[in-house]
């Protein structure tokens, strides 16, 4: 397949995640050539609008969903603005998928912690998916999620629901206290402290704004996890999506290329990533 040649797609759904100045919707297409994207989980791809043009965005849906893809798309520029204007029915755009996705495969058996802030539970979003359809196949697993306030926090409904089963556990917090906020209030780096997972055969993958990835990382480091048991995924803006225009070099590696997952083992001895 031309990497270069995008493939038309339907919007088939569009649900409102958080609105105000950081509006968030979730869009589900798709592909107009009926075939399955064959992502991995972590992986990214190209959506457009012709006449308008082309973002990077994470998948948000676990390629156990054949049947569509799912990018939740957060309103900043001109694209993302664009594609916040289009209704149901509307046609876009994908090319893809880019990156090297998340190895779930090797994950199994083991203990699973996803840790996400803000937007940065979409590329966590596949994970999760990804476990519950295949349960089975990995032991303990912990969602811990937060974001600035109730109305920041992503796919609510679907983590409230989360909650009430007795086969994973979720942590859900805000960063600042709303009287009708029961669970936790604080910062995602402090509920992983306070909620302590364990390292023992456990795969911890974190996610959000760079600042909470690296006190996150800091904290799981702290409780015993080593360099190698720690996942997370770089957002440089990526153009091209193969490596080939250096737009989102960092150190030796393309982040649309090599990344954007990587452990920590490796990202910690990127110049850029402190």
């Amino acid at each position: 397949m031309n990497p270069y040649l995008p493939e038309k797609a339907t919007i088939a759904e569009i649900r409102e995640e958080t609105s105000g100045a950081r509006p968030i919707k979730t869009f589900k297409v798709v592909l107009h050539n009926g075939h399955a994207f064959n992502q991995k989980p972590g992986q990214c791809a190209m959506v457009g609008i012709l006449r308008v043009g082309e973002s990077m965005i994470s998948i948000a849906s676990s390629p156990t969903q054949r049947e569509y893809l799912e990018f939740s798309i957060m309103k900043l520029g001109k694209v993302t603005s664009a594609l916040h204007a289009c209704e149901a029915g509307e046609t876009i755009t994908l090319r893809g998928p880019y990156g090297n996705g998340f190895p779930i495969a090797a994950w199994k058996g083991k203990n699973i912690v996803t840790i996400g802030g803000g937007i940065g539970q979409a590329p966590l979003r596949p994970i999760v998916q990804y476990i519950l359809d295949n349960r089975d196949d990995f032991e303990q697993f912990d969602i811990i999620y937060g974001a600035r306030s109730v109305n920041d926090l992503c796919y609510k409904s679907e983590l409230f629901e989360l909650e009430k089963r007795n086969d994973l556990k979720v942590h859900l917090s805000i960063d600042t206290a709303d009287p009708d906020w029961k669970r936790f209030v604080g910062f995602v780096p402090n509920n992983v402290l306070r909620i302590k997972p364990s390292p023992e055969n456990t795969i911890a993958i974190t996610c959000g704004p760079p600042i909470m990835i690296k006190y996150v990382i800091h904290n799981l480091l702290e409780l015993g996890f080593s360099e190698q048991q720690i996942f997370t995924t770089l957002e440089n803006r990526m153009k091209c999506g193969i490596g080939k225009c250096g737009r989102c070099n960092v150190g030796n590696f393309y982040v649309c290329k090599d990344g954007p997952v990587f452990n920590y083992a490796t990202l910690k001895n990127l110049p850029e990533f402190d």
